[in-house]
């Protein structure tokens, strides 16, 4: 059976941070790298500060699916890292907790080039 409340949850907060984004594209003259950066370090920030892990019993889903989760993943496979294997562990933990997500986007990007031919807006 599924939880009804659980799914609302990530859909609120899931839509609370997507628009979040939307209000800095609309206000501010930031380009959406930028913004994506942005979202990334506050979901490093929270991981940092002890406060991600919280959110994400909270909201599940609707805080580790947008950018903020991989960030949140990155540092937290960074100090994993660091507490095993010091420095070396710092530098490769964030990868080795990623590796599955970035080989799954290298993967669909490279099947879509296949599949698809890109052509540039006139």
């Amino acid at each position: 059976m599924f939880d009804v409340l659980m799914y609302l949850k990530v859909f609120l907060i899931g839509g609370f941070i997507c628009m979040l984004g939307q209000v800095l594209v609309i206000t501010t003259q930031m380009t959406s790298a930028r913004i994506l950066v942005t979202f990334l370090i506050m979901g490093v920030f929270l991981e940092v500060v002890g406060a991600f892990e919280p959110l994400k019993q909270f909201a599940g889903s609707g805080v580790t699916v947008p950018i903020m989760g991989f960030g949140y993943s990155l540092a937290k496979g960074a100090i994993e890292g660091g507490k095993t294997n010091g420095l070396l562990g710092v530098l490769t933990g964030g990868l080795t907790e990623t590796a599955g997500g970035i080989a799954v986007a290298v993967t669909m990007a490279f099947l879509m080039a296949l599949l698809f031919s890109s052509k540039t807006k006139k």
